[in-house]
């Protein structure tokens, strides 16, 4: 559709510019184009990869078009190199057009936080009805790793789409499966005879390895997914979920394994060991005499 570009320059001002002079399908194409993207960015790829981004200021006819906005010399050159690579046998092609609505926008954000919210409740209750103690420190944790991440999205700073909080949700559960890992190493412990402070201890220990395994395969992925990433909804997701990760990892090694201690610490009695226990049918487990 592309025949050809050239480089030409102002007359009056001395700008280059760059010509586009298209074939007749080419010619209705992107009068088409051009006439519904009035005011938006039209922009042109080569391989995948975005070479001009201008903006429609007007519909285009005749088959010709002109491309200007502060180029030198040589990015001119470059450009029309550039299309006349792309010139040579392909064509124009409208791979996609997504058109959403203020409304609908906000809607999706809205069901999505609110996704969370409930997400966010469901977890902690089950957290606290089957592991108890460590329940309510897994709950405090949680409580601490969406405040950090929240933080982190006002630093960096990270626009929450809906496509974020899906990351976000996604993050919160591998966060939970970090405790409850912790938590089942832990009654394995106490079901060999160990006490609650030493079990506390090698539950963490042997859990560790697992978990950082998990979270740097899905690290890994998420660092792929933002580089091969073609849109930005792809990438916002895969930043969230990267930044979920980490903080997770973090959090698990750091406020629950420091909370646990301070309340393994306070005794050996049968309500602590009731309080460590998990399930809706109390389980006596016996320390070593």
């Amino acid at each position: 559709f592309l025949a050809k570009s050239q480089l030409v320059f102002d007359q009056t001002t001395g700008e280059p510019l760059v010509l586009l002079n298209f074939n007749r399908e080419g010619e209705t194409l992107f009068a088409e184009l051009t006439k519904a993207n009035v005011g938006r960015i039209l922009a042109i790829f080569l391989d995948g990869a975005p070479i001009s981004t201008p903006v429609v200021r007007q519909e285009i006819t005749g088959g010709k078009a002109q491309i200007s906005g502060g180029f030198t010399p040589q990015e001119a050159k470059e450009l029309v190199r550039n299309l006349n690579y792309g010139a040579l046998p392909v064509p124009i092609e409208l791979v996609s057009t997504q058109t959403i609505g203020a409304t609908l926008g906000d809607e999706a954000v809205k069901a999505g936080i609110r996704a969370g919210m409930w997400s966010f409740f469901i977890i902690a209750a089950f957290l606290v009805l089957w592991y108890r103690l460590p329940g309510v420190v897994a709950v405090v944790a949680l409580a601490f790793y969406a405040a950090l991440n929240l933080a982190l999205f006002k630093l960096i700073p990270v626009t929450l789409t809906a496509a974020g909080i899906a990351a976000f949700i996604l993050s919160l559960g591998m966060a939970v499966d970090a405790n409850i890992l912790i938590f089942e190493r832990l009654k394995e412990e106490l079901r060999r005879g160990r006490v609650l402070h030493d079990a506390i201890q090698e539950g963490f220990h042997r859990a560790w390895t697992s978990i950082r395994d998990s979270n740097i395969s899905s690290i890994i992925t998420a660092v792929i997914l933002y580089y091969f990433a073609s849109t930005a909804v792809i990438k916002g997701f895969a930043l969230v979920f990267f930044i979920g990760v980490v903080t997770s990892m973090f959090t698990a090694i750091t406020a629950s394994r420091t909370l646990l201690k301070a309340m393994g610490a306070r005794g050996e009695g049968k309500m602590s060991r009731f309080l460590f226990n998990s399930g809706f049918i109390n389980k006596t487990l016996n320390s070593k005499p």
